[in-house]
């Protein structure tokens, strides 16, 4: 079937609807490739992450390149006008993001992938704003870990990596997990489209991101949490992956009032408030319990006051919810 919006939240969406080269004023970032990086901070402008040389090509895809992209004024503490329908923007983890993918990459390690190759970017060009972030696992010891792929949210008008799927790899990341974000065109069925490519560029290269592939799970937020249900239920194969690129084994959906069934859909995992205007915590806790009906593990989560768009909930009543997300699908593995 062909990934559809609900009436409801298209109707949301569609009524809410730089030239620094790294180097800012305060000294924050641009620093050479593979030296130690310099702190970044709320002030750090968001054109000196973008323009880092650490950062080189794909830089521009960390923030929304699509319906409200920063100007170059903004900086970090500013990203919130970046990412409308979206609530709990907290500047702390914006900073622990950005600090991080720098070092890692001052580091001289890899975490960005293409997923589609130069001969396929050529024949289409908007798959040059696609890509796979990797937030390794730590604690590994080199030995192969589990994968998580996160799809943000942004109503199919934009990706937000940066609050909605960013933050919530590098806490998997740092809980032993491997966490890829994808960033994906803003449209239902593409966007469908890049995750199973991603998923299945992750099988093709397991080796070498030392990665267990077993018992792999789709996150996402809003938009994001409609792609892990629609891929993980229909199959990646049903997107575009090879035929036999086994489903997850668990989709973790926060705040999407997607009520849609496949018939095959994984253990599942949704939270939500009870005060988001945009997905009916009703509308989920009802698909909850059909799929709980048909015998698929499920947990439910509604947080008492919280609006839409909350990412990990910090310091709301939600705070906390993507480690019991982590136990139910380690419970599904």
């Amino acid at each position: 079937m062909m990934p559809r919006r609900s009436f409801l939240e298209a109707a949301v969406w569609l009524a809410a609807a730089g030239s620094l080269a790294g180097c800012s004023s305060d000294g924050t970032a641009g620093f050479a490739r593979g030296s130690a990086p310099g702190p970044v901070t709320a002030d750090t402008p968001i054109y000196d992450v973008i323009n880092n040389p650490l950062l080189d090509g794909y830089g521009r895809l960390l923030f929304p390149t699509t319906l409200h992209p920063p100007t170059e004024d903004m900086t970090l503490d500013d990203l919130s006008a970046c990412l409308p329908w979206y609530s709990e923007i907290h500047t702390s983890t914006t900073v622990d993001v950005v600090s991080y993918l720098l070092s890692e990459r001052a580091a001289e390690r890899t975490f960005f992938y293409d997923i589609y190759t130069d001969a396929e970017k050529a024949a289409d060009p908007s798959l040059a704003n696609t890509g796979l972030f990797r937030f390794a696992a730590e604690g590994a010891g080199g030995a192969s870990a589990p994968f998580a792929v996160v799809s943000a949210g942004g109503g199919f008008a934009y990706v937000a990596a940066m609050h909605d799927s960013f933050p919530h790899c590098l806490h998997l990341a740092r809980s032993g997990v491997n966490g890829f974000a994808v960033i994906y065109r803003p449209d239902a069925q593409l966007a469908c489209e890049d995750l199973a490519r991603a998923v299945s560029f992750i099988f093709e290269h397991a080796d070498e991101l030392s990665v267990d592939t077993s018992g792999y799970s789709l996150w996402g937020g809003s938009a994001g949490a409609r792609m892990a249900a629609w891929v993980g239920g229909y199959g990646p194969a049903a997107f575009g992956a090879p035929v036999g690129t086994p489903q997850p084994a668990a989709a973790i959906m926060q705040y999407t009032g997607m009520s849609e069934l496949t018939g095959a859909d994984p253990a599942t995992y949704a939270c939500v408030g009870d005060r988001d205007g945009i997905a009916s915590w009703r509308t989920m806790q009802a698909r909850l319990e059909a799929l709980s009906a048909t015998g698929v593990p499920t947990e439910f989560h509604v947080y008492e006051g919280l609006s839409h768009g909350s990412g990990l909930g910090v310091d709301t009543v939600a705070e906390g919810w993507i480690d019991d997300a982590l136990a139910f699908w380690k419970a599904q593995r």
